[in-house]
C-alpha cells in the first residue's frame, strides 16, 4: 500500500469515527438533564458566571460522552489502522494490556468520583465565614472533578507498567521487594499532594489502593511470571 493509500484509509476511518462520535453526541443530548444531575450530585446548586458558560460546559459534556460512546468504533477503526503494520507479538501484547488498562483506568476515576471527590469537596467550602460564602460555577466544578478523578485513572494502570517494565526486562520482584517501603512512603506523599484534603482518612483512600496494586504487582512478576 503506497503512502497516499495509507493517508486515504487514515482519512476515511477518521470519518467514520467522526461521525460515530456525533451520533452518540445526538443520543446523550437527549439524556442530559440525567447525566448533568449525575455529574453533578455531589455539589447541590450550581451556577454559571458568563453568558455562554452553560452552552459551553454542557457541550463540552456532550463531546465527552459521545466519545465514550463511539469507543467502541474508533478503537476498532484505530486498532484496523494499526494492525497491518503490527508484528503478532506485538498484536499479542495489545490484546493482553489494552482492556485491563482501561478496566484499571475506569476503576480508578470510578474510585476518585464515588469517594474522594465529595469528600475533596466538602473540605474545600469549609473554608467559608459570614463575610466569605461559596458560589460554585458549573464550569469550576467540572474543572475541579476532571483534575481530580483523572490522576486517579493513571495511578491505578500502575500494576501494568509495572509488568511491562518487568517482560521487558528492566525490572525484577526483588527490586520491588526491596522498594517496598519507599512505595509506602511515597504513597502517603503522592496521596498528600493528589487529595485536596489534609485529613489522614482521604489521604489513606488513595494511599492503601496504590500500595495494595504495589503489591499485587510484586505478586504477578514473582509468581505469574517467576521473575
Amino acid at each position: 500500500m503506497t503512502w497516499v493509500e495509507h493517508m486515504e484509509e487514515l482519512r476515511r476511518r477518521i470519518l467514520k469515527s467522526l461521525l460515530a462520535v456525533g451520533i452518540g453526541m445526538v443520543a446523550a443530548f437527549f439524556f442530559m438533564d440525567p447525566i448533568m444531575a449525575f455529574l453533578t450530585r455531589s455539589a447541590g446548586t450550581l451556577y454559571f458566571l458568563k453568558p455562554a458558560e452553560a452552552f459551553m460546559t454542557y457541550f463540552k459534556v456532550l463531546a465527552v460522552v459521545g466519545l465514550l460512546l463511539a469507543s467502541p468504533v474508533w478503537f476498532y477503526q484505530l486498532w484496523a489502522f494499526l494492525l497491518p503494520a503490527l508484528t503478532q507479538k506485538e498484536k499479542k501484547t495489545l490484546l493482553a494490556f489494552v482492556p485491563f488498562s482501561v478496566l484499571l483506568f475506569v476503576g480508578g476515576c470510578v474510585f476518585a468520583f464515588e469517594i474522594v471527590l465529595p469528600r475533596g469537596l466538602a473540605f474545600f467550602l469549609e473554608f467559608t465565614s459570614p463575610a466569605v460564602q461559596p458560589l460554585l460555577s458549573l464550569e469550576s466544578y467540572l474543572d475541579f472533578m476532571v483534575m481530580l478523578v483523572l490522576p486517579f485513572g493513571v495511578l491505578f494502570n500502575l500494576p501494568l507498567a509495572l509488568l511491562f517494565l518487568a517482560l521487558a526486562g528492566l525490572i525484577r520482584s526483588e527490586q520491588l521487594r526491596k522498594a517496598r517501603r519507599f512505595v509506602i512512603f511515597g504513597s502517603f506523599v503522592a496521596a498528600g499532594i493528589l487529595t485536596p484534603t489534609t485529613d489522614i482518612v482521604t489521604q489513606c483512600l488513595l494511599a492503601v489502593p496504590l500500595i495494595l496494586l504495589y503489591e499485587l504487582s510484586y505478586g504477578m512478576i514473582r509468581f505469574g511470571l517467576g521473575r
